[in-house]
């Protein structure tokens, strides 16, 4: 149990402006505005709770203990109702992050984010791990993942998610409900995570932070197109995700080696082998300071990018609802045609439409991204 004191109880008249910015197994994640405090929060619910959930009570208990530039800030507990609800739900009430998640960056992004960007990700994930791992005792993340790091408007980088977080000492038991419990998202969890005795360690999110690191470095999702079952297996056997496109590019580029080396060794199948998050975080501020110089400029440059990927998306939102009133006459026409036989199109509208379609799928295949610092 934490020692902290009782958390801020922030109840539903406080809030106003909901909306669903996100969502998992566990509920829903909204945002809304704290009127008293004049700023935007978000608050993560239970889909079904009595106001008792042991799980999320925990969760802000680990949570609090948290306190870092580069950890979630949890503001509160919410307790009440959600519109258009009608019954209680409880929730946790934290600082929202503008820029939303590292995965929906990439995935806005189409890949990778410029090189100096990169390398301060890599330091400032670290930079929460090992905040983590110096408790007393130490708290493991145990799902670190594109998804579990958000980033604010400067694209800061914070750790979030705590729902599988353990305490170092607590996790030493081998009781069933225990080993139920543990658990994370397949691609990033370590190969002694599918022993039947797996224990958690700092290592384990050692493991998870290097494949993270090569995730951000590309851009993608490890192991994007294989099936969980074939992951399952792979991973014990030493299968890691491919380092050829890296190593190419790092001929050109200061720190990518080592960037590339770190992550081998955070990902190392024996647990003993991994570094520790302190040197993970000192080795990535070190290639840090290499682009550090050219850092305003990437993040000015991703910003540009997310902001038009923002409007291309309000266009198209707005392109759907937009319908051109028909009337009954074309209606009936529209009707009538479509009732009759046309038989098979003209060849050459068949020629063309290949044609297209063949142009289509040779520009939709996977390209490397490249990248240069801004």
């Amino acid at each position: 149990m934490s020692s902290c004191q009782a958390p801020l109880l922030i109840e539903d008249s406080s809030l106003q402006g909901w909306t669903v910015i996100g969502s998992g197994g566990f509920g829903q994640i909204f945002k809304a505005r704290h009127c008293r405090w004049g700023c935007d929060v978000a608050i993560k619910l239970l889909r079904c709770d009595d106001g008792t959930s042991a799980s999320l009570l925990r969760e802000i208990d680990m949570m609090r203990l948290g306190s870092s530039p580069h950890v979630i800030l949890v503001r509160g507990v919410f307790k009440g109702r959600v519109p258009p609800s009608s019954y209680a739900q409880l929730g946790l009430v934290m600082e929202f992050m503008e820029r939303g998640s590292l995965a929906t960056v990439q995935d806005n992004l189409h890949g990778a984010p410029p090189w100096p960007l990169v390398f301060r990700l890599a330091h400032q994930v670290a930079l929460g791990v090992n905040f983590l791992h110096s408790l007393t005792p130490a708290l493991l993340h145990l799902d670190l993942k594109p998804g579990n790091v958000l980033l604010d408007n400067d694209l800061n980088a914070k750790l979030t998610d705590f729902g599988l977080s353990r305490l170092y000492h607590s996790v030493k038991r081998c009781s069933q409900k225990a080993s139920e419990e543990e658990g994370g998202t397949l691609s990033y969890m370590p190969p002694e995570a599918f022993q039947l005795t797996y224990k958690p360690t700092r290592a384990s999110d050692i493991y998870s932070y290097g494949i993270l690191l090569w995730s951000i470095v590309t851009g993608t999702k490890p192991y994007a197109h294989a099936k969980s079952s074939l992951v399952r297996f792979r991973i014990p056997e030493g299968d890691r995700p491919p380092l050829d496109e890296i190593k190419l590019q790092a001929a050109g580029l200061a720190g990518l080696t080592r960037l590339t080396e770190l992550m081998e060794r955070c990902w190392d199948s024996k647990p003993e082998k991994r570094p520790s998050a302190l040197a993970c975080t000192t080795e990535a501020e070190e290639l840090y300071k290499m682009h550090k110089l050219n850092i305003s400029d990437a993040v000015h440059q991703v910003l540009k990018k997310l902001d038009q990927r923002e409007e291309e998306i309000m266009m198209e939102q707005i392109e759907r609802v937009h319908v051109t009133p028909v009337s009954a006459s074309e209606r009936e026409e529209v009707k009538i045609r479509d009732t009759v036989p046309t038989g098979h199109p003209p060849i050459q509208e068949m020629a063309v439409s290949g044609t297209t379609n063949r142009r289509d799928l040779a520009g939709a295949k996977d390209r490397p991204s490249r990248r240069t610092m801004a």
